[in-house]
Formats: structure tokens, sequence, C-alpha cells
């Protein structure tokens, strides 16, 4: 089996985080035969453009930036996120997977193929 990478974004490092920009990191595994066999944390770019109660902006080059540091990733863990930022994703490739809870929980949930995407997390803004 070839190996690929997951990334979970997440603002404490153990659980998804439930705005995808207001997250500041990402937390990415290499996955190899059904196990992770590397991780690393990734920081995540424009994080404080997306203070709570704030206009913030949705343009296209702004959302690539936020993707660049996963771009070698094939899936995206991500507890909600907004509209914008979901179709630039799945245009980036991703295959985005919307869950809460823990991030352990999560990923072993994805590589049993037990996890499944709750659209209800993606944000209308």
């Amino acid at each position: 089996m070839t190996a690929f990478k997951i990334a979970a974004v997440t603002e404490n490092g153990e659980t998804l985080s439930a705005h995808f920009g207001r997250a500041d990191r990402y937390r990415v595994f290499t996955i190899e035969d059904g196990r992770v066999v590397a991780e690393q944390i990734l920081p995540k770019p424009h994080h404080a453009a997306h203070a709570p109660g704030e206009n913030h902006s949705h343009g296209e080059h702004h959302h690539e930036d936020m993707f660049a540091p996963i771009a070698d990733c094939k899936v995206l863990l991500c507890g909600g996120m907004g509209e914008p930022a979901y179709r630039r994703a799945l245009q980036a490739g991703l295959e985005v997977v919307l869950s809460g809870g823990s991030i352990e929980d999560a990923l072993q949930a994805y590589l049993r193929g037990e996890l499944t995407s709750d659209m209800r997390r993606v944000h209308r803004h």
C-alpha cells in the first residue's frame, strides 16, 4: 500500500477544531499499511484573521495560503469550516471529513473506514 498523509485541523493539538479558520495548526500523520508511521505539527497561515465576531475575507488566494502547508495530504479532518473554505479544500483535491471530538478517535475511525462526514458542520457565511 502506498503511503499517504492525513491532516487534522486543531487549536490545541488534541481535538478537531470546530472552525477551520480559527485553528492555528495542522497535526499531520503519515499513514503506511493502515498505521501511523510519522507525525508532525505544521502552522496554519491566516488563523488570526478569523477572530470571533470579526469580519474576515474569503478570497481564493487567502484560502490557497491556508491549504499550502498540507498540499501533500490526501485527507483533511476538521470539526467544522465555512462553505468557502470547504469548497476550496475540495478544489485542492482533499477528501474533507467533518467530525467532532479527539483527533486520535477520528483518525482511528477513519483508518477503520468507520468515520462519516457530517455536512451540518459546514458553516454558511
